[in-house]
């Protein structure tokens, strides 16, 4: 695989930012609850989560749940060919690979860091999921929250990865609701 691609100047100065933020939140999981915490809603954000709301779906309302289901499904395999693309282009090197400081809390799923793939899946899923079912926001938003904040405070992210992921989760989302007649989060 070729290198990662070179940087511009001006570029360094954010990554020296983003570095010595990642710095500071990594510094969070010292704290052993925490770092709990952080690791279980990172494990249920790699799909766990995903899989058992779309079962739950179906099991709770039948053929709405099915319409749900397969709606956030063929969302996620979208959402996950385009993130494997942008890793695939951008090679961004993680975090922890850039900044021995910084410690990777848990094993990441692939090498590069640009877009947080599980921050895609979780904005997508979740405005998806509360289109269908306005109710679950009260469940979403936190989680979705919380798994976003995990990526970099486990120190497998900087916050621009998160930030990216959101944008371009929150315009797949926003497609694919456009895409499905009678679904929309401002019915």
């Amino acid at each position: 695989m070729p290198p990662p691609l070179p940087l511009k100047p001006g570029v360094h100065r954010l990554v020296d930012a983003e570095s010595s933020w990642c710095l500071r939140a990594n510094r969070v999981c010292a704290r052993q609850g925490l770092l709990r915490y952080f690791t279980a809603v990172s494990r249920l954000g790699d799909g766990v989560f995903w899989y058992a709301l779309m079962a739950a779906m179906v099991l709770l309302d039948g053929m709405a749940g099915v319409r749900a289901s397969l709606h956030l499904a063929l969302t996620g395999l979208v959402a996950l060919a385009l993130y494997k693309l942008l890793k695939r282009w951008t090679r961004r090197p993680r975090p922890f690979a850039s900044d021995v400081r910084i410690h990777a809390w848990v094993a990441p799923l692939d090498e590069f860091s640009f877009p947080s793939g599980h921050t895609l899946h979780a904005v997508a899923f979740s405005l998806v999921a509360m289109a269908h079912y306005p109710m679950l926001a009260i469940l979403l938003v936190p989680f979705t929250a919380s798994v976003a904040l995990s990526r970099v405070v486990l120190g497998l992210h900087y916050p621009s990865d998160v930030l990216a992921a959101t944008v371009i989760g929150s315009a797949l989302a926003g497609f694919s609701l456009w895409l499905v007649p009678g679904v929309s989060l401002f019915a």
